[in-house]
């Protein structure tokens, strides 16, 4: 995690608890966070063969856990984007 994890506490809290909740080695999770002009990126890596399960089938998972951090950024008063780096 980069020094920008400060300024969206609640999002990443959220992301991460979000994620190591569903793949199977939570201690493999990582989350990068990254500060562009308007928007945070967090890029999450998990370990192998959880990308499945964090991704779900058609990507619904991966759309709910954006929309539910994107939620949690509003806290934040920051948008935020998440990809799930493979």
């Amino acid at each position: 995690m980069t020094q920008s994890s400060t300024e969206v506490p609640h999002a990443l809290a959220t992301l991460e608890h979000i994620v190591k909740s569903v793949v199977e080695k939570p201690d493999q999770v990582q989350i990068n966070v990254t500060n562009d002009e308007d928007t945070v990126s967090m890029a999450v890596t998990v370990g192998d063969g959880d990308m499945g399960r964090v991704i779900g089938r058609r990507g619904r998972i991966a759309n709910a856990i954006r929309t539910v951090v994107q939620a949690a950024a509003v806290r934040d008063g920051i948008s935020v984007a998440v990809e799930f780096v493979d």
